[in-house]
């Protein structure tokens, strides 16, 4: 069955470019971005690897780490990483997992057998420092994650964590969230009392303080 928001991510014991990494002591009390690429020394994957590696600052900010996955060896990832810093700027500065077993890929669901029975799709999991799966996403091969969006995400989970808010279409970090319908006005006025802009009973603005 396939990993469901709200379930324990699955520990793991795998190699990886920074040796070999037991998954739940790795990832200790950080958030995770765990993501898959289908092959090594491939165009959209090169161009991915980069754009995490040059992100590493924005997800320390966050409390997060990265760490990638391919179906690839050990030494394919390592002669591949001259490769990524010459062309995109920026070399690994993350774990990236080598699962020619397919043992962490089987674990997470990360092969689809009618895109590919071998390979991996472009998977994407944020987990929670209590382990638990909070986001997937899954997108087909030809197409490069927006990193960019993944941070959306982990902001807008870090803030409703925290605070008894939901964030709104599009919404990013600073922009007015939706007080969520379980607390009720009189609630909201010890928690909000900066007051919000009640546009429906149940659609309910506020701009958070700092």
């Amino acid at each position: 069955m396939a990993l469901q928001l709200g379930d324990i991510a699955p520990d793991f014991t795998q190699d990886s470019t920074d040796g070999t990494i037991n998954f739940h002591e790795w990832a200790g009390d950080n958030w995770v971005i765990l993501f898959s690429h289908p092959k090594d020394f491939t165009p959209v994957c090169t161009t991915e690897l980069g754009e995490v590696s040059r992100l590493k600052p924005e997800f320390e900010k966050r409390n997060a780490k990265a760490m990638g996955l391919s179906v690839d060896p050990v030494d394919d990832h390592k002669a591949w990483e001259g490769d990524i810093k010459e062309t995109q700027g920026h070399g690994l500065n993350f774990p990236l997992l080598a699962d020619a077993d397919r043992k962490v890929s089987s674990l997470y669901g990360m092969i689809h057998p009618n895109a590919n029975d071998t390979l991996t799709v472009r998977s994407v999991f944020i987990i929670d420092p209590n382990k638990k799966v909070r986001l997937t996403l899954t997108y087909p091969a030809s197409t490069g994650r927006n990193f960019a969006e993944i941070l959306r995400v982990l902001d807008s989970l870090q803030l409703t964590d925290s605070q008894k808010v939901a964030t709104p279409v599009n919404w990013t970090e600073g922009d007015d969230c939706i007080i969520v319908p379980s607390v009720d006005n009189e609630k909201a006025k010890e928690l909000f009392p900066q007051g919000w802009d009640e546009k429906k009973p149940y659609l309910r603005m506020v701009k958070l303080q700092k």
